[in-house]
């Protein structure tokens, strides 16, 4: 039994999702907690954890905490920052400076040695930095747990938990790395727990009434549109490309045929050792290119291929460009790899496939669950109501992540999605905490009857 407040510090707190999933498995044990610090820097975070949680003591910057200024605790939280693992990013890891905000974490336990620990990342940290492509992890994650285990003496284990799995209608895989002083927790084996997009969404809210979304609607019903995307950067029988629909403007048959076949054609391998750069994923194809794959069935017979494809630039559903070449940049923390225009090579056109070129990106399916949900996109996503569309709501983003409805965000609606975009599902943590309080638990009986001290604070 613990008769003492369970004390724990917050780090890059964002909404407090981690504090809140563990709260809520002590509150169910009878176990009282106790924030003796939070860190977090964005304005409209802070604003929200203030207004959600009670805090005493409330840092900035982790960089500027000194460690005589932490109090003692018993477990330390931290969701660090994941830009630099995610493939959302550019995946510089440690050579990004925000990677080595790791470090600072290590920093607090070396110093304070707590009982425990729950950090949580992007699925791509786990393989971030391979040294052989069929290693399980990568570079990055073994240093980690190098720190961890070797240097810091835990007992660490880590899984990759989809939030699926735990009652919240969105696929959200987050590595979780944990670790306690005498014992392992185990992350396998926890029960699972099915939602489905309409048992959290709200009914009868204002839906959209724009131009591009009469366009939509005026080619497709609405339940035509369940679980549809609308890019130009993918096909397949699930996505609408924005020529479809002449969200840019109306295009022939012509045009959309040969729009189809470039945007096959530019992501084949061979065109780059003809252009001479490095693959990537959907190059520029010159003119010359293009006329060994245009329509061969006299389609354009009477049409002029150049003045066709540039009243698609005009139009905005290509661009003329030059191809990019891969750059990569030695720095003190590793190898940087970005693209950039190479001038020398000549131009061609290629699909405009802005991520976020469309005030919609993605209609849910109410039937389903929904992608995970990330900061730059969540704000694109469309639900069906009624007949018509609408965007999500708050609300409905913080059931997709499984926290409870006193929760509130006192901010305006796009930092409310920033803020959504990079937070934890609760309910997942609510389980890994749990595992963790049961061994703590387990260690303060042996302890006790041992009469050994369990916790210096």
């Amino acid at each position: 039994m613990i008769n003492k407040s369970l004390k724990f510090i917050d780090l890059f707190a964002g909404l407090g999702g981690i504090r809140l999933g563990f709260e809520q498995a002590c509150s169910d044990k009878g176990i009282k907690t106790e924030c003796v610090l939070t860190s977090e820097i964005k304005p409209y975070a802070i604003e929200t954890l203030k207004h959600n949680h009670n805090h005493e003591n409330f840092a900035g910057n982790i960089f500027k905490l000194k460690n005589e200024d932490i109090p003692d605790f018993d477990f330390l939280f931290g969701g660090f920052p994941c830009q630099p693992f995610s493939a959302g990013g550019k995946r510089n890891g440690f050579a990004d400076t925000r990677g080595t905000l790791f470090f600072e974490i290590e920093r607090i336990i070396r110093y304070k040695k707590p009982q425990g620990f729950i950090l949580e990342n992007v699925e791509g940290l786990v393989k971030h930095d391979l040294e052989n492509k069929n290693d399980k992890i990568g570079r990055t994650l073994k240093t980690i747990l190098y720190k961890l285990e070797k240097e810091l003496d835990y007992k660490v284990s880590w899984e990759v938990l989809d939030s699926v799995n735990f009652g919240v209608p969105q696929s959200r895989k987050r590595v979780f790395i944990v670790g306690m002083k005498n014992n392992k927790v185990s992350l396998n084996n926890f029960s699972t727990n099915f939602k489905v997009l309409k048992d959290i969404l709200e009914k009868g809210k204002k839906t959209m009434n724009t131009d591009f979304t009469e366009k939509l609607l005026s080619h497709f019903s609405v339940e035509e549109l369940h679980g549809k995307s609308i890019k130009d950067k993918r096909g397949g029988k699930n996505n609408i490309h924005s020529w479809d629909i002449g969200i840019k403007g109306e295009c022939s048959k012509e045009q959309i045929i040969l729009l189809n076949k470039l945007f096959k054609a530019r992501r084949q391998k061979h065109w780059a050792i003809e252009i001479g750069i490095d693959w990537m994923d959907g190059m520029p194809l010159t003119l010359k290119q293009i006329e060994t794959f245009a329509p061969s069935n006299n389609l354009f017979e009477t049409y002029d291929l150049k003045g066709v494809l540039d009243d698609l630039v005009e139009k905005g559903y290509l661009r003329f460009e030059h191809p990019k070449k891969l750059i990569k940049e030695n720095t003190e923390n590793g190898v940087i790899t970005s693209r950039v225009y190479d001038e020398t090579k000549p131009k061609g056109y290629n699909i405009v496939t802005g991520k976020l070129s469309f005030e919609v990106n993605k209609i849910l399916n109410p039937n389903d669950i929904a992608p995970t949900l990330v900061a730059t996109d969540v704000s694109r996503l469309a639900v069906p109501d009624g007949s018509g569309l609408r965007r999500l709501t708050i609300r409905e983003g913080l059931r997709l992540f499984g926290y409870p409805e006193w929760f509130t965000i006192p901010t305006k609606e796009s930092e409310a999605f920033d803020l959504l975009g990079n937070t934890v599902a609760v309910p997942v943590v609510k389980h890994v905490a749990n595992r963790l309080i049961e061994i703590y638990q387990n260690n303060l009986i042996y302890s006790t009857s041992s009469k050994t001290p369990v916790c210096s604070s």
